[in-house]
């Protein structure tokens, strides 16, 4: 499985809005109007991720939610993590 440095990334990152890659993963910060709204979107990545079998790693603070996609057993970011990423901003 190919894995992604940060410059061989930008190319797909480009066609994601905000998402950037930090430490072998990528990132998004997304905000909310207020926790039950974030919680929700948790509980749709939740789904949608176990329906690919790739699961992000996910971070939640009120109205916030930091959403981190590497592929583990490749110890990078992957076409697996792009594709997620892709779904996830179909949720936003």
């Amino acid at each position: 499985m190919e894995t992604y440095n940060k410059k061989t990334a930008q190319s797909v990152l480009s066609q994601l809005e905000n998402w950037s890659f930090e430490n072998d993963g990528i990132e998004k910060k997304f905000q909310f109007k207020n926790f039950n709204q974030a919680l929700a979107f948790i509980v749709q990545v939740g789904l949608l991720a176990e329906t690919k079998n790739h699961h992000p790693e996910l971070f939640n603070v009120y109205n916030k939610v930091n959403i981190r996609l590497s592929t583990h057993d490749a110890k990078g970011v992957t076409d697996k993590d792009f594709e997620l990423a892709k779904a996830i901003e179909k949720l936003f």
